[in-house]
């Protein structure tokens, strides 16, 4: 039953060349979907962190986490999904061995550069005006052409680096009258812009070699980082001020946190879904695509 409800399989290189007509109308799906759900997990974490002065960028995550984990718990204890490519044999609900103990090692490394991305980013949407993230945000692509170069060898043509370029150009134009230099604002924003350019990389080589689809490694993500960031909200004192947040049993602001773990659960489904399907560049001018 599980397999009749996977949609996303790991994506074979060989195998995008062969049915490219297939391959690019799921990609517009995954962009599309992609696109929305990041236009809408914005306007949410940054209402949680600004309008309602939540001081906690890193329980955010954590919270977003454990939702994901729970959900997909749910669904592969359903099979509704599940964690490998073909998989067919009945396995254990163990959270230990839902997925093999090796692909599980060989995520980790993925599984440490979304903790780094997630952290990052969450922080630097407190720490800029809304155009200006997203103007900043835009020299994200050339992070990951830079990144894809060290890790994999990729090289893009001058057309396609000539398009960076006026991308680029165009988003500094029009947040130009938004400019309102904060050299740790700015600081963090290109530093997301580094880890983002690391994971999505990440993605397209180890996700693809893994063994594991979307939700799999949604998954070893989850599990890896998960208790990593619970040690460290419990050490730096993170959890004991949200549980001391004046409006944490606020109807408006449960909503709001609701609606950011739901945002996130599905746009970390799409950007896994978007990087595999077409590539880390692209997934990163849908990024830029969305403002």
């Amino acid at each position: 039953m599980a397999k009749d409800h996977e949609m996303i399989p790991v994506t074979d290189p060989s195998r995008k060349t062969s049915s490219s007509s297939a391959m690019s109308r799921k990609g517009a799906y995954a962009a599309a979907s992609y696109m929305a759900c990041a236009v809408l997990l914005v306007m949410f974490n940054k209402a949680a962190l600004s309008s309602y002065h939540f001081p906690c960028a890193n329980v955010i995550t954590l919270f977003q986490m454990v939702c994901s984990c729970v959900l997909l718990y749910a669904m592969r204890y359903w099979d509704i999904i599940s964690f490998s490519v073909g998989e067919t044999q009945s396995i254990s609900y163990n959270p230990a061995t839902l997925v093999p103990h090796k692909a599980l090692v060989h995520t980790i490394p993925l599984a440490v550069s979304y903790l780094l991305y997630m952290l990052v980013s969450m922080e630097s949407i407190r720490g800029v005006n809304v155009p200006m993230y997203t103007t900043l945000r835009r020299t994200t692509v050339v992070f990951t052409m830079v990144v894809e170069y060290f890790l994999t060898g990729q090289r893009y043509s001058h057309p396609v680096v000539g398009s960076v370029g006026i991308i680029i150009l165009g988003a500094f134009i029009a947040g130009a009258r938004d400019l309102s230099f904060d050299s740790y604002g700015y600081t963090v924003v290109f530093i997301s812009n580094i880890c983002t350019a690391v994971y999505l990389a990440s993605i397209a080589t180890i996700g693809k070699s893994s063994g594991l689809n979307s939700f799999g490694l949604m998954w070893c993500n989850g599990i890896i980082c998960g208790p990593i960031l619970l040690i460290w909200t419990s050490i730096s004192g993170d959890l004991e001020t949200t549980m001391k947040f004046p409006n944490l049993f606020s109807p408006g602001f449960q909503a709001v946190m609701a609606l950011s773990c739901i945002m996130a659960f599905l746009i970390n489904y799409c950007v896994f879904w978007n990087t595999m399907l077409n590539s880390a560049l692209t997934q990163t001018i849908c990024g830029n695509l969305k403002v």
